[in-house]
């Protein structure tokens, strides 16, 4: 699956807190639809997918996305703040603006593809954390997408 994508205009937000968000483009162009379904970097303790959210009452709340990203075959699908995203989590250190962040994307088929992630500084924004089982409740959420 891996060798029909590529992703583009890839980079993440700065931070110093235990996790950031991964934005850029990614293009299939392949015959066949891929799901991309983590990701693996040696400065994160783990790599997941995510997605945001609104309730009823417009609040938006980030959250692992249980079934990954799929890109259609031909197509597009963007990683956005706001929206679908990989989660770089249990950083191992701080990310500082201008660095670059190796990252392996994994497909659902066990293939990887690997990228160079710019780390550019980014206010966030203002959705919450939804934990997991994984994640304690009162992991900081200001510093992702």
């Amino acid at each position: 699956m891996a060798s029909s994508v590529t992703i583009t205009d890839q980079w993440a937000n700065a931070s110093d807190e235990e996790m950031a968000a991964v934005f850029g483009t990614i293009t299939n162009d392949g015959q066949q639809d891929v799901r991309i379904v983590s990701g693996d970097s040696p400065l994160a303790g783990r790599v997941e997918v995510h997605e945001v959210v609104s309730d009823s009452a417009g609040t938006k709340t980030m959250r692992p996305k249980a079934d990954g990203v799929v890109v259609p075959a031909g197509g597009t699908h963007d990683l956005v703040p706001g929206g679908d995203h990989l989660m770089l989590m249990d950083l191992k250190e701080p990310l500082q603006p201008g660095a670059d962040v190796a990252l392996d994307v994994v497909f659902e088929d066990g293939s990887t593809l690997p990228v160079t992630v710019q780390i550019r500084d980014f206010p966030g924004a203002d959705e919450d954390y939804q934990p997991n089982s994984d994640t304690p409740a009162d992991m900081p959420h200001h510093e992702h997408g």
